[in-house]
């Protein structure tokens, strides 16, 4: 499939077979956000890949709370994988400094769109969770307090199939030269 008909089939899948996801395509997803450009080629990203059941069980459940229950499809997903923000090279962190911009964070959503398209590619649906309660889940994945965890990005076979995508006309959102 080309570009544009993968960005088509990527979309925030919610529900999961009861069907493992192999290794071997979790490792092509994490080859492919390692190609991901970032700032000064820092690259300050680390992958926990967490795909045994009462790990990840414990993981999805710091992913919604009474208040927010949203997440709960988490614990359908039978692997989550944490995107842990590495310390910045000196260039990125004056970078941020100097401009005001978190480059970790631009990067952090650089490399989880590699990895879903990647995932797309290989048949398997993902959706980024931002939602989540970040101490709990360093408490369990035993991070480091220096370092923090950008997004979890759920991943499993897709038990159903992408809607068409609402998306704004190209007018509406397009601009040369003003």
């Amino acid at each position: 499939m080309d570009f544009l008909e993968l960005c088509e089939k990527r979309y925030s899948c919610r529900k999961y077979l009861e069907k493992g996801v192999e290794r071997e395509k979790i490792e092509r997803c994490l080859e492919a956000s390692r190609l991901a450009p970032s700032a000064v080629n820092a690259q300050p990203w680390s992958f926990i890949v967490i795909d045994d059941p009462e790990l990840k069980e414990s993981v999805a459940k710091e992913t919604f709370d009474k208040v927010a229950s949203f997440n709960k499809f988490s614990l359908a997903a039978p692997v989550l994988v944490a995107l842990v923000n590495e310390n910045p090279l000196m260039t990125s962190f004056l970078g941020r400094f100097s401009q005001g911009r978190d480059y970790t964070l631009m990067d952090a959503g650089i490399v989880a769109s590699h990895f879903c398209l990647k995932a797309t590619e290989e048949g398997i649906g993902t959706c980024i969770l931002g939602y989540f309660n970040e101490n709990n889940v360093k408490k369990i994945l035993n991070i480091p307090r220096n370092k923090s965890v950008s997004l979890i990005i759920a991943v499993g076979y897709p038990a159903d199939s992408p809607r068409k995508k609402n998306r704004k006309p190209i007018e509406k959102i397009r601009k040369y030269n003003i």
